[in-house]
């Protein structure tokens, strides 16, 4: 394997207020770290990426890592980032990589251009790290906050990760400073650079900032909702008749009643329509494409699969759900009683807030086949955010 990464989210993550460590708090529906793991795993020259973590967070990383290729089993880190860089780099010596890339996970924005300057920049020089000029004036001032110096910033960078090193080379440094009771470096540049390793730099980017504070997650919603300008709306359509049985099932939710829905799964339709909505603002098809009645898998299976599916696959492109619509048509059961619990267990399922999910019912008054209770139809509309570029 030629490059590997390293992803750092061992930390707590105070200063950016109460709640959620940093790395799991959600942006335009997704958590930090997701986006940050993204990075690597959509890009086509790194082949592992090895996540970093508090051992108190596997359940919160494990939904944020869901179906993500790549990713190696999460290792739990040190009490410093240091310790925890070479946790995440003892835990890739069977990989043995060439090249390690490291990344703190409250840096979401970093982009594949980014990484690719960072993989031509190991090629050439081994270590080397992204950093932008400092376009602020900078002065030196003493501990009762009086100038004392003016800082000539031409010579100033602000650095950036992820940072790209040779394995061996920065696992040895490591090694080596932990073996001698080191452990406040700040990044692996430092590090190296104390082991007397040369690190070159590297054109960074303005929107790679890390997260630390609540006016930071602020910017940071305001960036990812500007950054996605290419709103798609998708509708879906499903309808199942009835057979015998005691309960049917609708948006997720089992509803006692005298019947059930035939079909070859769960026969959801409220689900089954969602899918379709949801693979019709990507033009990726529908849903008998991807899961055809005719493969024995799918038989019984839980609709809330397909919407999954299909949720991720909009991610995939870089996309939110912004929201989504149901309508069932039913002479009954009475949805009514059941419409929050529907809206809940549609937002769990697409990852999104419910505020964002809304549900209706009507009834077909009486006509057609809905109006003679033999079946229930429903509608749906899903409207999603996409960065916008040439298809």
């Amino acid at each position: 394997m030629e490059f590997a990464a390293i992803v750092v989210a061992g930390g707590g993550g105070t200063r950016a207020g109460a709640g959620a460590a940093k790395q799991y708090r959600l942006i335009q529906g997704d958590p930090v770290l997701r986006r940050s793991l993204r990075l690597f795993t959509d890009h086509r020259e790194i082949g592992a990426v090895q996540t970093v973590i508090r051992h108190e967070d596997v359940a919160e990383y494990e939904r944020a890592s869901a179906r993500l290729p790549k990713c190696l089993p999460a290792v739990p880190g040190g009490k410093t980032r240091q310790a925890s860089v070479l946790a995440g780099l003892e835990s890739l010596v069977p990989t043995a990589p060439r090249f390690v890339l490291v990344h703190d996970a409250a840096r979401p924005f970093a982009d594949a251009v980014l990484i690719d300057r960072a993989i031509a920049a190991a090629r050439k020089h081994g270590a080397a790290i992204p950093a932008v000029p400092v376009s602020d004036t900078i002065k030196r001032v003493d501990k009762a906050g009086s100038i004392v110096a003016n800082i000539e910033r031409s010579e100033l960078r602000a650095v950036q990760t992820p940072q790209v090193f040779e394995f061996d080379t920065l696992i040895a440094a490591h090694r080596s400073a932990a073996s001698q009771g080191l452990h406040s470096f700040t990044d692996d540049a430092a590090l190296m650079e104390w082991a007397g390793e040369p690190v070159k730099t590297f054109e960074g980017a303005a929107s790679n900032v890390k997260l630390t504070t609540p006016e930071d997650f602020e910017r940071a919603a305001a960036y990812a909702a500007q950054m996605l300008g290419d709103v798609r709306t998708g509708t879906g359509y499903d309808v199942h008749s009835f057979t015998d049985g005691d309960y049917v099932t609708l948006g997720g939710i089992n509803i006692p009643y005298g019947k059930k829905l035939s079909g070859h799964s769960d026969s959801d339709v409220l689900l089954h329509a969602i899918t379709d909505a949801l693979l019709g603002t990507i033009a990726d098809g529908d849903i008998g494409h991807h899961f055809p009645p005719t493969d024995m898998k799918w038989r019984g299976a839980d609709s809330s699969v397909f919407v999954q599916f299909a949720a991720e696959r909009v991610r995939e492109r870089g996309g939110m759900i912004a929201h989504i619509d149901g309508t069932l048509i039913c002479e009954a059961p009475k949805i009514g009683p059941h419409r929050d619990a529907m809206r809940a267990k549609i937002a769990e399922i697409c990852g999104i807030e419910v505020g964002r999910v809304g549900v209706q019912a009507t009834t077909n008054e009486g006509l057609g086949f809905i109006g003679r209770g033999e079946g229930i139809a429903a509608l749906a509309t899903a409207t999603v955010r996409l960065p916008w570029k040439s298809e």
